[in-house]
């Protein structure tokens, strides 16, 4: 967008600081916007092809504008009324797809969590992005969530690294349980579960997590928002980017014995294993 607007004002033949004062903003703004440091609004579009006397390109920009609107989203404004909404959203996503593949560098997948971990999990948002607390309802509808393991014809495919069953991000007892739960995931037959050892060579660097909503949809979350990936192109990167992560990841007994390896290194109170540190 910030592209297409720079487009416009120098078709227009417009420096930054001229739109600013036809338009009575500080040049800074042009230069934001432009260089996508800050979303344009509706009613920033609709000044700006004014401005530049570009009228006839107003519907493609609100156009376009709306489809950034809809790929990503503050979690500000996502959980303004509180988490449970977007729990039970994600559930609804989850029963219209025959398949969900999940990748994870750093925390325990939402649908293999236990109640205390998701606890501590959306507690998060509470301080980070001022979401109201409706933790409680939120942790239950994120468990409900959990029966789609269970149902014929749902499948399901998780892949983290052997960081997520070390990284401290709970108390220690909970972070026990939650190992013994994914002990037991490794041996459903409705699931498969990998986890890639830290010896283990990288074929592409895990850079962030994303889940993959059949082949129709990815979400991506970040700090502060969310991107939904729709595009043909994006889907086929981030499915090849999923096989080939899988790849290299344990499964079943090996799988199992990452795991159990974490616990016990847990149990004794040390980092154990060979990741850093």
């Amino acid at each position: 967008m910030g592209s297409r607007l720079r487009e416009l004002r120098r078709s227009a033949q417009l420096t930054g600081r001229q739109l600013a004062e036809r338009l009575s903003w500080h040049p800074s703004k042009i230069s934001k916007i432009e260089s996508g440091r800050q979303t344009a609004t509706e009613a920033d579009v609709r000044v700006w092809a004014q401005a530049c006397e570009a009228a006839e390109a107003l519907p493609d920009l609100l156009a376009g504008l709306r489809v950034i609107d809809d790929q990503y989203i503050e979690f500000r404004r996502m959980f303004r009324a509180g988490q449970r909404a977007k729990q039970e959203e994600i559930g609804r996503l989850e029963d219209d797809v025959d398949i969900v593949r999940n990748f994870e560098p750093a925390f325990i997948p939402g649908l293999l969590q236990t109640p205390a971990y998701a606890r501590v999990r959306l507690a998060e948002g509470l301080d980070l992005i001022g979401a109201p607390d409706d933790v409680d309802a939120a942790v239950a509808a994120r468990i409900q969530r959990q029966q789609a393991l269970y149902r014929p014809g749902r499948r399901h495919h998780f892949v983290i690294t052997e960081a997520v069953l070390r990284y401290r991000l709970c108390p220690p007892d909970v972070l026990a349980e939650q190992l013994d739960r994914l002990v037991a995931a490794t041996t459903l037959q409705t699931l498969r579960l990998g986890v890639i050892p830290f010896d283990q060579p990288l074929p592409i660097a895990p850079v962030h997590g994303f889940h993959l909503h059949g082949e129709r949809v990815v979400f991506v979350e970040h700090l502060t928002g969310e991107l939904k990936l729709t595009q043909p192109e994006e889907l086929r990167t981030y499915l090849a980017v999923f096989a080939r992560l899988g790849s290299v990841a344990r499964y079943g007994a090996q799988a199992r014995a990452l795991i159990v390896a974490a616990l016990e290194d847990l149990s004794a109170g040390g980092s154990g294993g060979s990741g850093p540190g």
